[in-house]
Order: structure tokens, then C-alpha cells, then sequence
């Protein structure tokens, strides 16, 4: 993947269509959100990740988490991707978090996934927007 690939692909994300980049996702995908809060957690899967983060943030943004590439590095099969959000939660709290994600690529595929973030914010945003884990998003 080279970096115009790259930035391609995460306009899908930037454009609030997650089908077309999650297509680009394997299935078995390894993905680690570093930090402690309700959306950290090592994701063996697609599914999972998507369940754990996504959703999740589906039931508290009502405008979903409107992200937008800032950066792209690309070193090999590698790439890091500097993301911002500029969301509004339920409760009125600005949910403006900075991302950076460490993506493998194998076959034009994300295999595997670090992702950093602000934690404290995420803390925040659902300390002030509880959620129902078991409830359908």
C-alpha cells in the first residue's frame, strides 16, 4: 500500500461509510487499543473490534464519531495514521480526540492494528453518557 492507497481507504471512514474501509479489515484482524478505558482492549477480530468500539460509540455520539485523516506515514507494509474526531456526544461533551494508528498491511488488507488515544476523554465521555452494554446499538 502506498500512502495515496492508504489515505483512500480512510476516506471511507471520513465520509461515515465503515462498510467500504471495514472491507479493507480482515476478518481474524489483530487490533489493540492501548489505554484504560471502556473502549481499550486487545480485538482478535473484526467483528470484535467493531462490537467494542464502534457500537459503542454509536450509542453515545448521535452524529457517529465524524473522523478525519490529519496525517500518513508509510514505512514498508506499515502505516501510521494520525486521525482526529470532531464529535458531539448525547450530553453536549465535545468529543475532539487525536488518534494514532499503527496499521499492517498483508494483500491490501489491515492485519493488525495499534491504536493510542486520549483515554482520560474517552473515560469522560462515558462517565457522562452511560451505556447499556447488553442494548442493540
Amino acid at each position: 500500500m502506498n500512502k495515496q492507497d492508504v489515505i483512500a481507504l480512510f476516506a471511507h471512514l471520513e465520509h461515515g461509510d465503515g462498510a467500504n474501509f471495514f472491507a479493507h479489515v480482515a476478518d481474524d484482524v489483530d487490533w489493540i487499543v492501548e489505554g484504560t478505558h471502556p473502549l481499550a482492549g486487545h480485538y482478535h477480530s473484526k467483528k470484535d473490534f467493531v462490537a467494542g468500539t464502534f457500537q459503542k460509540l454509536a450509542k453515545v455520539l448521535p452524529d457517529g464519531v465524524q473522523l478525519t485523516v490529519q496525517n500518513v506515514l508509510i514505512d514498508g507494509a506499515w502505516a501510521v495514521v494520525e486521525l482526529r474526531s470532531m464529535a458531539t456526544a448525547h450530553s453536549g461533551l465535545r468529543f475532539d480526540n487525536r488518534y494514532c494508528w499503527l496499521c499492517r498491511f498483508a494483500d491490501a488488507k489491515i492485519v493488525e492494528v495499534r491504536a493510542y488515544l486520549d483515554s482520560w476523554l474517552v473515560g469522560e465521555l462515558f462517565r457522562q453518557n452511560p451505556i447499556d452494554d447488553e442494548a442493540p446499538a
